[in-house]
Order: structure tokens, then sequence, then C-alpha cells
């Protein structure tokens, strides 16, 4: 498919937290102004513990920890669809297992937009973008927005 005839996509990043809410209910917003599909994508990673000696390191996180991501993304998105009303958009759900920024870059190759929510912590903190923000910001092969929780 060339660039003419691709499906203008947004993608963005969602990991529960009100900046991330507020990036998605951007993103659908921009998606109806471009006639794009959203597709949120949630990355997430086993914790590792040291279990003994011999055993080495062991997961600590529950058995089923993605269908746990799956469940948190699929409230997340139902409250935000819910908040917005009726929408045609398109809604894709990807959950991958990685590092959020390499995720995110990974899954937004060829999009047009990739939104993530800064985490709003306000005064100086505030002022400074969180580690994953600021990694797809200066990696991300498209344009990158970064949506504030108290603005939205």
């Amino acid at each position: 498919m060339s660039d003419n005839e691709r499906e203008p996509r947004i993608v963005v990043g969602v990991e529960g937290s009100g900046g991330a809410k507020a990036a998605l209910r951007w993103a659908i917003r921009e998606a109806g102004y471009r006639n794009a599909c959203v597709e949120v994508v949630t990355a997430f990673s086993t914790t590792y513990v040291p279990a003994s000696p011999d055993f080495n390191y062991v997961p600590l996180d529950p058995v089923d920890l993605e269908a746990e991501v799956k469940r948190m993304q699929a409230a997340v998105v139902d409250q935000v669809l819910s908040e917005l009303g009726e929408s045609d958009i398109e809604i894709r759900r990807t959950v991958v297992r990685g590092r959020p920024a390499d995720s995110l870059i990974a899954a937004a190759s060829g999009a047009d937009m990739l939104v993530v929510g800064s985490r709003g912590r306000g005064g100086f903190r505030g002022l400074l973008l969180g580690s994953v923000s600021q990694q797809i910001a200066h990696h991300g092969d498209c344009p990158v927005v970064i949506v504030r929780p108290d603005l939205l």
C-alpha cells in the first residue's frame, strides 16, 4: 500500500492514568477531524525478583498479567468513549510486552501521529517531561502530541 493509499492512524499510549485518559480523549477527537482510526497501545513488562541462589529470578507479577492489562485498557477505552458519547471512530486495541517508549515508537511506525499523556504533577515537576514522553519526542518518527490532563 502506498502512502497515498494508507489508512490515517493515530496511536495513543494508555496505561490507566488521568494523563492517558486525556490523551485518548484528544486522540479520538483528532481522529474525527482526520478521518483516522485510533490505535490504543498499552505496554507492560514482567517484574522479576530473586527467588534463591539455586533458582535465580522468578516473575513477581500475577500469572495472568496480560489479561489484567487488557482489562485495564478496555475499562479506560470504555470510560472515555462513554464520556465522549457516540463515535464512529474505529478503535483498535493493542497490548504489547516491552518497555513503554520502545513499544510506542515501534507501534507508531507509519502512523500520522503518536499521542501520550503527561504526568501532570504541577509546579516545577510539572514542567519536566516524563521519561516516556521525552524518549518518544526525541526518537519517534511521526509527530508527537503530549497532552496534559488538566487541559481537557
